[in-house]
């Protein structure tokens, strides 16, 4: 797999989302453990995303992955190229809780062809045999620990990507699918306490305004409207503070999520 990965937001995971109207900006030391920015751009501490998920270590992890995500045609605009690469990112961080090497290979493939349609291919290829040989002899705790010292190395991918607007746009993708994943885990054993995950706040923040300094050409890019439309309808289920998250909700913004997904599909 690769450096680009690391773009993927920490939400991509554990689940926090959505633009509201006005916001604040968000400050560094707000956002929580999984999570670090560069650049301005949210990127995931693979360590502390990793011990998040291992959280629901014996759910259904064949349940929640995507296998198809990695067949989809590669977008022909590169806005929804950089979406669909977080969508794919995301599988990757769920093909390796789920052990499935096989699955690590294709989403290493999937990422260095919408990569190379990005013009980062280079980037997208670093670290790649490593994390492969590791996932094939079933070193799990090496990829892991592959992942966790890559860290450093995001800056130079976002130079090469040289664009914020689709870097962010990456981390939008992450989130996208990892809502998702992230919905159908705890609807597999609902508790309050994981439903939680869902509410972020400070990512929130921190999305709302980078999307409200997007190009009019990505805002009104039809895929992001519906990202958009889609996030508005999840606002309502996680907003109010101090009620829980109920099953329900979860329910909820699994579809609304899924929904959105598939209008990725070629």
């Amino acid at each position: 797999m690769m450096k680009l990965l690391m773009y993927v937001s920490p939400f991509a995971i554990i689940g926090s989302f959505v633009f509201a109207q006005t916001a604040p900006d968000t400050g560094v030391g707000q956002l929580p453990a999984q999570s670090t920015a560069i650049k301005g751009v949210l990127v995931p501490v693979p360590k502390e995303i990793f011990g998040t998920l291992d959280k629901f270590a014996h759910s259904n992890w064949r349940a929640v992955q995507r296998p198809e995500l990695t067949q989809w045609k590669t977008p022909s605009n590169q806005a929804e190229t950089a979406l669909m690469l977080g969508v794919v990112i995301a599988e990757g961080f769920i093909a390796v809780e789920a052990e499935d090497a096989a699955e690590v290979k294709n989403v290493g493939r999937s990422v260095l062809k919408l990569a190379r349609a990005l013009g980062v291919e280079e980037a997208a290829l670093r670290r790649s045999r490593s994390i492969v040989e590791h996932a094939e002899a079933g070193d799990w705790t090496g990829v892991r620990k592959e992942w966790d010292g890559v860290l450093p190395d995001v800056q130079q991918g976002m130079n090469e990507l040289k664009s914020e607007q689709l870097a962010q746009l990456v981390s939008l993708g992450g989130w996208l699918r990892g809502t998702e994943a992230l919905t159908t885990l705890i609807l597999q054993n609902y508790s309050v306490e994981h439903a939680e995950l869902l509410r972020q706040p400070a990512l929130l923040n921190h999305f709302e305004q980078r999307l409200a300094d997007m190009s009019d050409d990505i805002k009104t890019n039809p895929i992001i409207v519906r990202v958009r439309d889609g996030t508005q309808k999840i606002r309502p289920l996680i907003a109010p503070e101090h009620v829980p998250i109920s099953q329900n909700d979860v329910r909820e913004i699994f579809l609304i999520s899924e929904a959105i997904l598939k209008h990725f599909k070629r």
